[in-house]
């Protein structure tokens, strides 16, 4: 294939008989082709001069290593986007046919060409070679999307939450282009003894690499929750998988790990570099007052991740969220959206739609909405959100 630094075309003749490939370089030489031109007398001798710089391969069907359709065969299975144009005799038309149907892009009948033809199928076969090749690799491309989506797709997180006296709404939206999952993960299940376990976290980086490791925190969180492993020794656990699932020795995660008590009044947090949490309750948005928390996982082998309790209220509502919205800008000039900016964002839409626990979503989509609209473009980073609320309490619960 031509190249913007290589506009001549490169054209192989494949042919042992010196009359006719006399004839065809007097006929490239007439018409109105810039070739580059090179001879092979054999099949072999025209194996070894490709793929080098041709476009074209002029391939006569009898060769004394060689005969029909085998020489198409073996001239494409080196060099399979190079375009091939046969050249038959007078009385083997039907070979030029089965060469088309074999992969060669066109055929000529030797004493039936002149300059002009011979040009205009030497340009067609490149344009028509290349263009498959495009589609080709699109193809290939498109297959790979796929199959990428539908690997990301499955491990995207499905709660498991039975306990109707709770709801979840979630969002997640990958910083990397055309990815369904980034390094970001969000998990929540339930227990056996009725307590809800919710977990947000943030692998540092950006790509696939990044995805793969949370993807793989998050199922180890919660095999290990639902086996009813400590809390701590959880996220112990977590920094030993950090450290040997990483690619790259510098790369850490950040964890915010809730666990509400069957009765949906206390509240227990662990933090690993994370935000705080926010509380949407009584008409108030606020970040827990909380500790300094203990260091990502993944950077001190002997951290300690100390653990905080808090009283919730009727009807409370915790957003979870990773640093993806925070960071984003917060208009013009070098200020960030930050954690107040986030709170502040919350407070305006709950004003506004003041039964939005009907539609949690609907929230969380606003929220991503005016952080890209004061950001001026689409976050950057990856964003991940968990909202986790109780219904409203009846009489006699």
């Amino acid at each position: 294939m031509r190249t913007g630094t290589r506009n001549r075309i490169g054209v192989l003749l494949v042919e042992d008989d010196d009359g006719d490939a006399l004839l065809v370089e007097e006929l490239l030489r007439s018409g109105s082709l810039d070739v580059r031109l090179v001879r092979g007398r054999t099949v072999r001798e025209a194996l070894d001069e490709l793929p080098g710089e041709i476009d074209c391969v002029l391939l006569d069907l009898g060769l004394p290593d060689g005969f029909g359709v085998d020489t198409v065969n073996r001239v494409r299975a080196v060099a399979p986007w190079i375009a091939v144009i046969v050249l038959t005799g007078l009385d083997n038309e039907a070979s030029g046919e089965a060469a088309v149907d074999a992969g060669a892009q066109d055929y000529l009948v030797k004493g039936k060409v002149d300059g002009g033809l011979l040009a205009r199928a030497i340009r067609y076969a490149v344009g028509r070679r290349h263009a498959e090749n495009v589609q080709q690799q699109l193809r290939v491309a498109e297959i790979q999307a796929e199959e990428n989506a539908r690997l990301e797709r499955g491990l995207v997180p499905h709660p498991i939450v039975n306990n109707r006296a709770i709801w979840i709404a979630s969002s997640y939206m990958p910083g990397r282009s055309r990815a369904l999952l980034g390094g970001d993960f969000f998990d929540a299940v339930e227990t056996a003894d009725g307590c809800l376990h919710v977990m947000v976290g943030d692998v540092s980086g950006h790509g696939p690499d990044e995805a793969a490791l949370g993807a793989g925190l998050r199922v180890a969180w919660r095999a290990l929750t639902l086996s009813g492993v400590p809390p701590e020794v959880v996220l112990s656990t977590l920094h030993l998988v950090t450290e040997h699932e990483r690619q790259n020795p510098g790369t850490f995660a950040t964890l915010c790990v809730l666990e509400i008590m069957p009765e949906r009044s206390t509240l227990s947090v662990r933090r690993a570099g994370h935000p705080s949490p926010v509380l949407i309750a009584d008409g108030s948005i606020i970040s827990l007052p909380l500790d300094g928390g203990g260091p990502p996982i993944g950077t001190f082998p002997s951290a300690e991740w100390p653990e905080s309790w808090f009283d919730l209220p009727d009807d409370w509502s915790l957003l979870l969220y990773t640093d993806g919205i925070t960071e984003g800008g917060a208009g013009e000039g070098p200020d960030r959206l930050g954690e107040d900016g986030l709170r502040r964002l919350i407070a305006g839409y709950v004003e506004r739609c003041p039964d939005w626990r009907s539609d949690p979503h609907a929230l969380l989509a606003q929220l991503i909405a005016d952080a890209e609209e004061l950001n001026g473009r689409q976050l950057s980073d990856d964003v991940a959100m968990l909202l986790v609320g109780a219904r409203a309490r009846r009489d006699g619960e």
